[in-house]
């Protein structure tokens, strides 16, 4: 990154004597101990204390962090400022002080439980006066197990990125780097009544209104801290209403912000997967009737105002299923849903008109009338299959092995030896083998199909490994998966021979979940099966 820069603070270059470049901004409520190493990660940063301030506003801690405040503010009395308030519930209204007083060129937002890499502000601001970036997003890290959403963003440097067409909506924290005239010149401040999430309306207006986002991705300059207590993380510990609020609050911001179409659809994409779906996930289960009602009134207005078929369509099929039932006010199938959710209940995979579809809740109920193409799951099948056909059973009968495989299958094309068969292929390449004597039996965990294997059939083919495999034809596409053994599996013979074209071979039949059911058929010499014989005959009594 050159260390050079160019032009005035009128036109977004360096600060004119006395103003920062960079104002930090950090909300705190009881965030001790982590609060120490954020504070020690700001006041040792390369960019230079003259070059930056910290407004720190303290929301009412009762753990010490004021203290912590005091101390630091005390020893950089040039730097770090010290707000106080009483709580306010969230980190909007202390965010939306600290902007109040900030006079740095740039404003930068971090976490009190987060630190920064030591030469983040320098290199940020840099670049984004290299760039003439109004927000730039410096690459982030997870620490102690914290998830950082969507990293493929920081593949590499991005002097600009388009909003609508990267992963940034789903990417909405507020831990970027603003212009801070961006953020005065269009009153950009936080959602105060949003008790989660007020960073996402900030956030977004902010990159909708620039004229340039970029990604500074060759240097880590923001570290996410997972609390040991997991305190800074609210996934778990958020109930139902204000979540349903939050949701509410950015339909609402987005719709204001961008007119209907493919742009608007850009970013509802991630906030109907996430923050419309969560209100009917499993606290939905514990509100009585008359707040399950309202939240699917709710629900489905967010879903007939702004949600397209483009957007649900992009939806795990379990998440649009859910979202259609709650539109419609189908609340005891709504539950019965989130209930086999919780249990991880395995739906089946019915073949019609060849195609494939979950057999999910209100799948072909005919009092509800949802379009089949709802619960169509014909690209993900092969995926599905690979997850959840099973070898169940194995035995041999003189010249045979009969092979039982569970398939997550049922509709009236299972039955069609086109449609749904089972085949080897050897190991190592070479001519995949189809089985032709089938028997196929419906039962409720899915279509059952027993191969009977002629013990010759894979000796003759000079192979000696043969991996089971599941083919399944659908939308004209053919979907080839191996067949893992499942737990309940009968026990497979091991170590029996048999005889092909006056040679004696062992054949084995054993899998795991990384190769699949394997079928082995290994020659041995004549002097070995011989004395194989004759000691079983001897164990018999000479019989």
């Amino acid at each position: 990154m050159p260390s050079e820069r160019s032009g005035g603070a009128e036109d977004g270059g360096p600060a004119s004597a006395g103003v920062p470049d960079v104002t930090v901004v950090v909300a705190v409520y009881n965030t001790m101990p982590y609060l120490t190493d954020c504070l020690n990660s700001l006041v040792g940063q390369s960019i230079g204390r003259d070059r930056m301030e910290v407004v720190a506003v303290d929301d009412g801690s009762t753990d010490g962090s004021g203290a912590e405040l005091d101390r630091f503010a005390a020893e950089y009395p040039d730097v770090v400022t010290v707000l106080r308030q009483p709580n306010s519930g969230g980190p909007a209204a202390p965010s939306n002080r600290a902007l109040d007083v900030a006079t740095g060129r740039y404003v930068y937002f971090v976490g009190a439980d987060d630190h920064l890499g030591p030469e983040a502000l320098e290199r940020m601001v840099a670049a984004a006066d290299e760039w003439g970036s109004d927000v730039l997003v410096g690459k982030m890290e997870g620490v102690n197990g914290r998830a950082v959403r969507r990293p493929e963003l920081f593949a590499e440097n991005r002097p600009e990125i388009d909003l609508y067409d990267s992963v940034l909506p789903w990417v909405l924290s507020n831990c970027k780097l603003f212009r801070r005239e961006l953020v005065e010149r269009h009153k950009l401040r936080f959602h105060e009544h949003m008790r989660i999430g007020s960073d996402q309306p900030f956030t977004l207006e902010a990159c909708v209104r620039a004229r340039r986002i970029s990604v500074l991705a060759d240097y880590t300059c923001y570290y996410a801290v997972l609390r040991d207590d997991g305190g800074n993380i609210t996934q778990g510990a958020v109930d139902v209403h204000t979540r349903l609020e939050c949701a509410e609050s950015l339909f609402g911001v987005v719709a204001d912000l961008i007119e209907p179409g493919p742009k608007r659809d850009a970013i509802l994409k991630r906030h109907t997967r996430w923050e419309l779906t969560m209100p009917t996930r499993e606290g939905f289960l514990e509100l009585d009737r008359a707040a399950q009602e309202d939240v699917c009134a709710r629900v489905g207005r967010l879903v007939d105002r702004y949600v397209t078929d483009e957007v649900l369509y992009t939806l795990p099929i379990v998440r649009r299923v859910r979202l259609r039932l709650a539109q419609r006010g189908e609340i005891d199938l709504l539950c019965e849903a989130i209930r086999a959710g919780i249990a991880e209940h395995p739906y089946l995979i019915a073949l019609k008109d060849g195609r494939a579809y979950l057999a999910y809740q209100g799948f072909e109920d005919p009092r509800l009338g949802l379009p089949d193409d709802l619960f169509e799951i014909t690209k993900g099948m092969r995926k599905r299959l690979a997850q959840e056909a099973r070898t169940v059973a194995v035995r041999r009968d003189r010249d045979t092995v009969e092979i039982t495989v569970r398939t997550p299958l049922t509709g009236p094309e299972t039955g069609d030896p086109a449609t749904v068969r089972l085949a080897l292929a050897p190991r190592g390449g070479g001519k995949t083998l189809d089985l032709d004597d089938l028997t196929r039996e419906a039962r409720e965990d899915g279509l059952h199909v027993t191969a009977r294997i002629p013990v010759t059939l894979t000796a003759a083919s000079g192979k000696p490994k043969h991996a089971l495999r599941l083919v399944v034809r659908a939308a004209g596409e053919t979907h080839d998966v191996a067949v893992p053994t499942g737990t309940s599996m009968v026990p497979a013979p091991r170590g029996e021979l048999f005889w092909h074209r006056a040679r004696p071979y062992r054949l084995s039949v054993a899998g795991d979940d990384r190769h699949g059911t394997m079928i082995e058929t290994r020659p041995v010499r004549p002097a070995q099966a011989v004395a194989q014989r004759v000691r079983r005959v001897t164990s018999l009594g000479g019989k």
